[in-house]
């Protein structure tokens, strides 16, 4: 029986462009951006890198479709590019088959980028993917913000929480996340915000106010990554970054299709997590996982996945988020760089940006957010709709 990667690769290098409104720059100067810091840290040559996984989900805004884009602007030396797209797990599965190559033989060196440029549109949210025939006709009068809302009243409903404390809750996510990403120079907005200037935003969705949503972005992020072998044998001295579980999970349709779902929880998410874990050899996350970067597209996603992730027990993450559980001081820290509150959303881009804040805090290199001796970092990546989406799990951690 397959037993995972555990272990079999290590990340080499990694770079991660500031996020934010690049009018100026194009998708491609985004990537060289990226690309530049990963290949300086990893102290190889472009020439080395054997294969290439791209992603991007919104083929239509500022770079165009196919491989191409990245081969182009960073001039690979004619290997094989496969562009990846999964919603907004993109680049967390872009990562999963650069990983998969190296440990599977096909390659000694290679390359994940993750690239968008949304604020191009003009459009403050997400842009439309089209579904093809997939999606039911009331698909269209749907809003992600709407959904994702559900999940928040569904969630309130069925564990008794009074819509103060749902509310201060997700305030608390919101304020946690502008905290950490004002130390953060790479993070689109920096500005921290009260308790009070949360709870009484702009409501978007009840009960999801203005700060419970994330915005779109600009920005591009790379990894590069070998095996423990190669790793050494060009030079890297010290402990190693490691791979200890890749996972991806895309619903086949049983939260839409079927009654069993109640809208607050996320089937994908739990599912991925439990593998994830199994791969890794984790046992108790609640004391081996050191930090997580999570999709907190809206404050409620972020929330909910604590359960989702058994970091808490089902119906108990209002009290752990409100007892500071995962401030930056707290038991295990979330979203120590911001999340996607403050960095923004650049489709393509957040699944790598997320692995690379977990890299640089196991090596010590996070400047004033660094957390003390982190050992286990986890990524999760949700795609998609509450009702039917895709989840990418990674966990790093050092080699040994």
């Amino acid at each position: 029986m397959a037993s995972g990667i555990k272990d079999k690769v290590v990340i080499l290098g990694m770079g991660c462009s500031r996020f934010g409104e690049h009018w100026n720059l194009g998708g491609d100067d985004l990537i060289v951006e990226a690309f530049s810091e990963a290949i300086a840290d990893a102290g190889i040559d472009v020439h080395q890198i054997e294969s290439a996984f791209f992603s991007q989900c919104l083929d239509q805004i500022g770079i165009g479709g196919g491989a191409v884009p990245l081969a182009a602007a960073l001039r690979l030396p004619d290997i094989p590019v496969v562009r990846v797209e999964n919603a907004c797990a993109s680049a967390s599965d872009a990562f999963r088959g650069a990983v998969y190559a190296v440990a599977s033989g096909a390659a000694d060196i290679a390359l994940a980028v993750g690239v968008e440029k949304l604020k191009d549109t003009g459009y403050g949210g997400l842009p439309q993917i089209n579904q093809g025939t997939l999606m039911p006709q009331w698909y269209a009068n749907y809003s992600t913000v709407g959904g994702f809302a559900q999940v928040a009243n569904a969630y309130a409903a069925k564990y008794g929480i009074s819509r103060d404390d749902l509310k201060r809750a997700l305030a608390r996510v919101s304020v946690k996340s502008h905290a950490n990403g004002a130390k953060n120079p790479r993070a689109h907005l920096r500005k921290e915000i009260t308790e009070e200037g949360a709870l009484k935003a702009p409501i978007i969705a009840e009960p999801l106010g203005l700060f419970d949503c994330c915005g779109v972005s600009d920005g591009s992020a790379a990894a590069i990554v070998t095996t423990p072998e190669m790793a050494r044998s060009l030079g890297k001295a010290g402990p190693l970054v490691a791979v200890k579980a890749t996972q991806s999970v895309a619903s086949n349709g049983y939260e839409a299709a079927y009654s069993g779902w109640d809208f607050t929880h996320f089937h994908t998410a739990r599912k991925a997590a439990q593998r994830a874990y199994r791969e890794a050899g984790i046992t108790d996350p609640r004391s081996q996982i050191s930090l997580t970067e999570v999709h907190d597209c809206f404050s409620i996603t972020e929330m909910v996945t604590m359960e989702d992730l058994g970091l808490s027990d089902e119906g108990t993450a209002v009290r752990d988020v409100l007892d500071g559980h995962y401030d930056a001081d707290g038991a295990i820290p979330c979203q120590i760089d911001g999340g996607l509150k403050c960095f923004g959303h650049p489709v393509g881009a957040s699944g790598l940006r997320m692995l690379y804040e977990i890299y640089i805090q196991l090596q010590g290199r996070a400047g004033d957010r660094q957390l003390s001796n982190p050992t286990l970092g986890l990524t999760h990546n949700l795609g998609g709709q509450p009702s039917l989406n895709v989840c990418a799990i990674n966990i790093l951690g050092l080699l040994g």
